[in-house]
């Protein structure tokens, strides 16, 4: 006769299992704290013999993810997300089979990182990525900023994995992930996820985070990334404790993932002082805020293919998109703009605008007015060079009437926006359009410029910079 195969044995859930929670025969814990009933279900069938030591005592991580929710537009500004940005938060986990792999044939981080950068117009999103601590353990961290170094300079901000991932998760409206903590704990707070890895390896089936990798919507790693982000991203989003699922639905993360939110400090210590023995102190039972992190300002060091267009009603519309691999769509002018910084300096022999990030009064620079004369001395294609200064503002420095040579310093100009308000560098983009439409530098100083980035509208003063006192010679163009 044939024999039947033998059935497929679930591998051993991480924590439940009898491999994870007994030792010789007995519980290795004196008591088991779990986050939501449903885990003590799953406890009972896989190992009856550790339920004793079991306490349901809700998720101390979470609350405190709660606690902050109030404070998202400051975590949102020390990421520097500026009004009208959208945040998309790439994270993941440690597996093989998650989104930051093992670079294999399946693993669409390589290719997902530069297009998140070239694909969406920089003025309206902002993008950052959280790693599982054992990938920057595993790799080390030269190695790990080795290989986004690409993406780091088309404006990607490296969270910490350790004290800032959850405020940079509070900050998000998007996130790109997998099957990790992160990913499930967005979803909880009602934050848009899209899986960009799902494998259900190494996966309890019967587990919540299981039911969510079946049931999230999925990355396409070749179709457009916009279209993709935009499906999910309704106006006003922003997260908050997630909806409970409508009644006669399954529960899902907003429910799971704690069965008693902001009640775990007082749960867990009670449980503590009743295993030690002692009498629990009288006070309230609150855990560490979670800390502001340090600001990071964003810094593209790659060139920036810039798309502007002159609308009827005066603005100007700037769209600027970080190293893209081919021209980007849309209807305008364009030209490029690249920060002094930029790997490789023979892109700033064709660049129409060269822009410098820094404090006025650095000496390195000799300050702005001198950085942006000897900018244009040098690059005689060039027409405008921009200094951005800490403050927010910027000091930009016109070519002349001649942008070949012969024309003299032109003019030093100040722009200054609204506060806070959209990258400086959008406002030198918007400039040179509009100087190049024809419009002369007397009109901008007295009208300004209205510079539109996505939905947003920001109101640019134009004002001469020159001291009085200055004493610049002329920049004379270099011999051909």
């Amino acid at each position: 006769m044939p024999v039947a195969p033998a059935a497929a044995v679930p591998p051993p859930v991480f924590g439940l299992s009898r491999e994870w929670a007994l030792a010789d025969g007995s519980p290795v814990a004196d008591a088991l704290v779990l986050s939501h009933p449903e885990q003590l279900e799953r406890l009972r069938a896989a190992c009856p013999e550790a339920v004793p030591t079991a306490v349901v005592a809700g998720d101390p991580c979470f609350d405190r993810i709660l606690a902050a929710l109030p404070y998202r537009e400051r975590f949102r500004r020390a990421l520097d997300v500026r009004p009208g940005q959208r945040l998309v938060l790439l994270n993941s986990t440690w597996n093989p089979d998650s989104l930051f792999g093992d670079g294999g044939a399946d693993d669409v981080l390589p290719t997902l990182l530069p297009r998140l950068t070239a694909e969406l117009p920089a003025d309206e999103y902002r993008v950052a990525a959280v790693l599982h601590p054992n990938i920057w353990h595993g790799h080390g961290p030269g190695q790990i900023r080795a290989w986004l170094d690409r993406a780091r300079r088309g404006g990607l901000a490296l969270v910490d994995p350790l004290e800032s991932w959850r405020q940079a998760l509070i900050a998000a409206d998007v996130i790109i992930g997998d099957g990790g903590s992160v990913s499930y704990y967005g979803a909880a707070l009602g934050t848009p996820v899209l899986l960009g890895a799902a494998s259900a390896a190494g996966l309890d089936a019967t587990s919540p985070v299981a039911a969510f990798v079946r049931q999230a919507p999925r990355l396409s790693p070749y179709a457009p990334l916009r279209t993709q982000l935009d499906a999910l991203l309704p106006e006003g989003t922003g997260p908050g404790p997630g909806r409970p699922s409508p009644t006669g639905h399954e529960p899902g993360p907003a429910e799971l993932v704690s069965s008693v939110p902001g009640e775990a400090a007082a749960l867990l210590r009670h449980h503590f002082y009743r295993l030690i023995g002692i009498p629990e102190p009288g006070e309230p039972a609150l855990f560490d805020p979670l800390p502001l992190p340090a600001y990071e300002r964003t810094v593209r060091s790659t060139p920036m293919r810039v798309v502007t267009r002159l609308r009827e009603t005066g603005e100007v519309e700037v769209g600027r998109y970080a190293d893209p691999r081919s021209e980007p769509a849309g209807e305008g002018d364009t030209h490029t703009a690249v920060h002094e910084d930029t790997l490789d300096p023979g892109r700033l022999a064709l660049a129409d605008v060269i822009v410098r990030d820094g404090a006025a009064d650095d000496p390195r620079f000799g300050g702005p007015e001198q950085w942006t004369a000897e900018v244009l001395a040098r690059h005689p294609h060039c027409a405008l060079a921009a200094f951005l200064t800490d403050g927010g503002d910027c000091l930009v420095r016109t070519r002349g009437t001649d942008r070949r040579g012969g024309g003299g310093a032109g003019t030093l100009l100040r722009l200054c926006g609204p506060s806070p308000g959209a990258d400086p560098a959008a406002y030198v983009s918007a400039l040179y359009a509009l100087l190049a439409s024809g419009l002369r530098v007397a009109d901008l100083a007295a009208n300004g410029l209205t510079v539109r980035t996505g939905g947003r509208v920001h109101q640019v003063s134009v004002t001469p910079a020159v001291r009085p006192d200055s004493s610049l010679a002329p920049v004379t163009p270099p011999s051909r």
